[in-house]
């Protein structure tokens, strides 16, 4: 009994060790991978752009300039300022569009990706760990959901709640749910058996206990490389709804938005639609690979390969 009780009451410490231990090697896995530290810059570039876009961008993102419709890159706006990446179809800055919609992609990136984390966490951790009755129901609701392909899932879902920011983060989140309850139960599972949940049992610690401060803080690697390789999914999934018109509203600034206007125009005035396309498709490869990256470093099969 007393080697229990040390083992309970050493596992936060521990925890708490291999955390920190966690952090060290994340950063020292990354700076040994040239393809990892680039998608991390970039990543790092884009948060950046989205922070401080109102004072770095040339134009105002909603300001129309007549007369300067589908203008070409280094045009000259009326007030002196060039249009470096060209003017869309309405006469507005496409760079200070692109700066803005940054800050619209990663806040439902991000928001959606805590959203299903979180979610999928919950409901990962208590199937896992309770089992029985509970775990078969849940999980098949998870099938359930996951019969269906995650897109026509989301238009499913914005159909339901209509058009606006707060129903795609809502829409993408609950898509990203069974990704993660999946990740995360399978962990539980392996866990639950370990010597220091005994431990904790022995000296009479709850299950809400044992899932809080010994479960949860263990599963945490697995959650961080789900989380980071749902954020491109969660950004190409915003840029789909708002191409098919069930994202961000005009005259919001959005690259699948951007782009599903473009397309009438790409063969006369291409400069319309490569340019969001291009930072779409740059921003969402960085989130993969920095995934990809972070799923080799925390591993521990992978590592040792």
């Amino acid at each position: 009994m007393s080697v229990n009780v040390a083992a309970a009451a050493d596992a936060p410490t521990r925890a708490a060790l291999s955390a920190s231990r966690t952090r060290q090697g994340v950063l020292d896995g990354i700076r040994r991978r040239p393809l990892a530290v680039v998608a991390f810059s970039v990543l790092l570039g884009v948060i950046l752009l989205a922070i401080l876009a109102d004072l770095i961008s040339p134009h105002d993102a909603y300001r129309i300039y007549p007369g300067q419709t589908r203008a070409l890159p280094g045009t000259i706006a009326p007030n002196g300022v060039p249009f470096i990446l060209g003017a869309d179809e309405s006469g507005r800055d496409i760079l200070s569009r692109l700066i803005h919609g940054a800050r619209v992609s990663l806040w439902v990136g991000v928001l959606s990706v805590l959203v299903g984390t979180i979610g999928g966490t919950i409901f990962g951790v208590l199937s896992g760990f309770r089992g029985g009755t509970l775990d078969l129901i849940l999980q098949r609701v998870m099938d359930s959901a996951q019969a269906i392909p995650s897109l026509v899932l989301a238009l499913l879902l914005m159909a339901v709640l209509g058009p606006s920011l707060t129903n795609v983060i809502v829409a993408i989140g609950i898509v990203q749910i069974p990704y993660t309850n999946r990740v995360v139960r399978s962990s539980v599972l392996s866990l639950k058996q370990d010597v220091f949940v005994e431990a904790a049992r022995a000296v009479g610690a709850s299950d809400v206990g044992i899932m809080s401060r010994h479960i949860l803080p263990n599963v945490m690697a697995p959650i961080i490389i789900v989380g980071t390789s749902g954020l491109g999914g969660a950004i190409l999934t915003e840029a789909y709804l708002s191409f098919l018109g069930l994202g961000a509203p005009p005259p919001t600034p959005s690259w699948g938005g951007m782009v599903s206007i473009a397309r009438q125009y790409m063969l006369t005035d291409p400069h319309l639609i490569l340019a969001p396309a291009i930072v779409l498709s740059i921003t969402v490869l960085c989130c993969n690979l920095a995934g990809d990256a972070l799923r080799d470093i925390l591993d521990p099969r992978l590592r040792r390969r």
